[in-house]
């Protein structure tokens, strides 16, 4: 099959031109399916019936964010329409000529690229990519996270798509295999992390401290303070919102949302570090996914803490 024509120097592809390129080329897994039910991504959100890859919990969630952000203030990243943002390559070695950094993040493990304006993953593999993750993607461990580390109070929300788990060589399946949101990430070794979507069908809020008396780049360890049962449809868009607090006493109080409806939160009584500021961001683990209008804001007094739970409260 012939590949399609390149849209004219200085305009922007068409609809048509878009949707041709997406057949044309042997982009597997979501790159199809983002575009299965004619709809033209990048001037649409997903669509509001039961078609996949499924559509926003009601009419009155606003959809699309306007790009940009207000420095210091709200976080809205825009995406080109396609190609490589950024990858570990670019993370390790920030000054090479041919490294692709993003001013907005930093991709720890795997690759993040635009497609069709939206945040992708590629298809994952268990392999290292190179400058230009051609032939890698490495994506099996994805690890994304922003540059600005001064979100304290903060709700971070996106549409994600994913598709079902799989594994890889370097990757084994595991139970926690899906897509986490990250919140006051301040190293690889202390961050909240909230499981949205788990290969066992729960959600989780996670607590990831170092260890103690281990060295700094030591592997932190990760504390379960509250999981439920609740396993999102793969292969449609869900909106996803996580929230972080600090309370009285240095407590932190963190809440996940899916779709509209808070599913599980908890206060942490022993935060550490963790009662201050620090980046927000995306895990993956062999899961490829997508995702659009990620915006971080400030969630100061929208919600007032309350005693915690023993194992936090799902709701």
């Amino acid at each position: 099959m012939s590949a399609s024509p390149a849209p004219a120097r200085g305009r922007a592809p068409s609809r048509r031109a878009l949707l041709a390129a997406a057949v044309a080329t042997p982009a597997a897994g979501i790159a199809g399916v983002l575009t299965s039910d004619g709809r033209d991504p990048v001037t649409s959100g997903p669509p509001a019936d039961a078609k996949a890859p499924g559509g926003p919990p009601s009419a009155g969630t606003p959809w699309p964010p306007a790009p940009g952000g207000d420095a210091g203030g709200r976080f809205r990243p825009a995406f080109p329409v396609d190609g490589l943002v950024t990858n570990e390559y670019a993370c390790a070695h920030p000054d090479a000529g041919d490294a692709r950094v993003s001013r907005d993040w930093v991709a720890t493990s795997g690759s993040l690229f635009a497609r069709w304006a939206f945040g992708w993953t590629g298809v994952p593999d268990g392999e290292a990519p190179g400058p230009d993750s051609g032939l890698h993607t490495g994506s099996s461990v994805f690890r994304l996270v922003t540059r600005r580390r001064d979100f304290a109070d903060t709700t971070v929300r996106c549409w994600v798509f994913l598709r079902p788990p799989g594994t890889t060589g370097r990757t084994p399946a595991r139970d926690w295999d899906g897509g986490h949101l990250w919140l006051r990430y301040r190293s690889p070794q202390e961050l909240y992390a909230l499981s949205f979507r788990r290969r066992d069908g729960t959600v989780a809020l996670k607590r990831k401290h170092p260890a103690p008396g281990a060295p700094p780049d030591r592997e932190g360890v990760y504390t379960t303070l509250a999981t439920a049962g609740h396993a999102l449809d793969y292969g449609r868009w869900h909106l996803v919102t996580g929230t972080v607090n600090g309370c009285r006493d240095d407590r932190v109080r963190i809440a996940l949302s899916l779709n509209g409806r808070t599913v599980l939160e908890t206060e942490d009584g022993a935060p550490g570090g963790l009662t201050t500021a620090g980046g927000v961001g995306l895990r993956g683990d062999n899961t490829e996914m997508a995702f659009f209008g990620f915006t971080a804001e400030d969630s100061t007094g929208r919600r007032a803490c309350a005693e915690p739970t023993a194992e936090g409260t799902a709701r």
